[in-house]
């Protein structure tokens, strides 16, 4: 249970290097918990999510491998996560979870990785893959 929402907490954004930056724009939450009850829906199944990278500020976001100096992460607008079957652990693919979400949200940032899937609230479309 979330103190966000059913499945996300705050925490879950704060910047990695412990400096205490975890708020979050709400329109990221919000729709991230709609494509995890999306799945739970389809699947009949429990889903869990898993926050991978959250908020960032610009000291952590200098020491992150790959990361644009204009990051969404470092605006609070930005978060990769991947979503999970409770029931036996298994990762929902992250293509399929980055095309739930370029139907639903034309207008956010969707980034494709191999092992997550990047979301963001920029109010334009941008897509991008880091996938093989």
């Amino acid at each position: 249970m979330g103190d966000l929402t059913k499945n996300l907490s705050r925490h879950e954004f704060e910047c990695d290097c412990g400096c205490g930056f975890n708020t979050i724009d709400y329109q990221v939450v919000a729709w991230i918990q709609g494509a995890a009850d999306h799945f739970e829906r389809v699947s009949g199944r429990a889903v869990r999510v898993e926050i991978s990278g959250g908020n960032r500020c610009s000291d952590q976001n200098e020491r992150t491998p790959g990361a644009s100096r204009k990051s969404w992460h470092i605006k609070a607008r930005g978060a990769d996560h991947r979503f999970y079957f409770r029931d036996t652990g298994e990762q929902i693919d992250p293509e399929r979870v980055a095309k739930y979400y370029e139907s639903k949200h034309p207008e956010c940032g969707i980034g494709r990785y191999s092992d997550r899937t990047h979301l963001d609230s920029r109010g334009y479309k941008a897509r991008w893959s880091m996938v093989g």
